[in-house]
């Protein structure tokens, strides 16, 4: 998916993720969600979600200074720069960008909601591969529960 999207260059096995992930960013942002490469989102949207951690989108996600220091910067070296995610998106979330939703425009919104997917911004609900940074089309899998409608249009 991402490579149509220009978003990063690959690495040889499809990765989008930077060749040194660093482990505090795995370690912190893992924990609760997809690791997203950094390039999938502009400089200025990674300095406003590091800032607002203590109000990261419902929830408080504090560290302390060192650690958002560290995490802050290796965001700002590998954020997106190229034309598609120079966009920010509304309230800086990755799944209200633009190239997102034209990318998941034919999913049904109700398949945000099933128990298996719970968001849009759970991309390993569909994307295999996600914790490698690998977003391709090639390895997705139909999240459990689609309806038989949803799951002949997973098929399109």
């Amino acid at each position: 998916m991402l490579s149509s999207l220009g978003l990063t260059a690959a690495h040889a096995d499809g990765s989008r993720m930077p060749a040194k992930i660093l482990p505090s960013y795995t370690a912190e942002c893992a924990a609760c969600h997809t690791a997203y490469p950094p390039g999938m989102l502009p400089a200025r949207s990674w300095q406003r979600v590091m800032k607002g951690l203590d109000q990261h989108y419902g929830s408080d996600a504090s560290l302390d200074a060192k650690t958002v220091t560290e995490i802050g910067q290796w965001l700002q070296t590998h954020a997106g720069t190229y034309k598609r995610v120079a966009e920010e998106p509304p309230q800086d979330r990755l799944t209200r960008s633009a190239w997102f939703e034209r990318k998941h425009r034919q999913i049904d919104k109700a398949v945000w909601q099933l128990p298996s997917v719970k968001s849009a911004a759970n991309c390993a609900a569909c994307h295999t591969g996600t914790e490698r940074g690998m977003f391709d089309d090639h390895n997705l899998k139909r999240p459990a529960g689609l309806s038989a409608s949803q799951s002949r249009a997973w098929n399109d």
